[in-house]
């Protein structure tokens, strides 16, 4: 019984991140846009707001993200280091536009 309750919370766990990895590609579009995120920043940011995800998840979404051409890197320089900072592109601005969009009309309808 308990190997069952143990595999079923397994399961429920990788559905809900599946889910929930649109939802932080949402936040880092919507804070890119505010002003230019680094890694440290962003995941201190998505832990205030209940998701639990590490650099080796976030950083391969900044990636894919700057390969899909919705934020620009640049390199800076902090205290002796090469910091990453990310910002939205306008093709990250119009998706995030429908994202709210999409986000909104779902909220509307699952509120209840």
């Amino acid at each position: 019984m308990r190997k069952q309750r143990e595999s079923l919370w397994l399961e429920n766990n990788k559905i809900l991140r599946k889910l929930f990895l649109g939802f932080i590609h949402i936040h880092i579009l919507h804070h890119a846009k505010e002003h230019p995120i680094y890694g440290s920043w962003m995941l201190d940011e998505l832990r205030e707001h209940g998701y639990t995800i590490s650099a080796g998840t976030l950083y391969p979404i900044f990636h894919g993200m700057e390969a899909d051409g919705l934020l620009l890197k640049e390199d800076q320089l902090v205290d002796g280091k090469i910091r990453k900072y990310y910002r939205i592109t306008e093709k990250g601005e119009a998706i995030l536009i429908e994202a709210r969009a999409k986000a909104y009309e779902l909220f509307k309808e699952i509120k209840e």
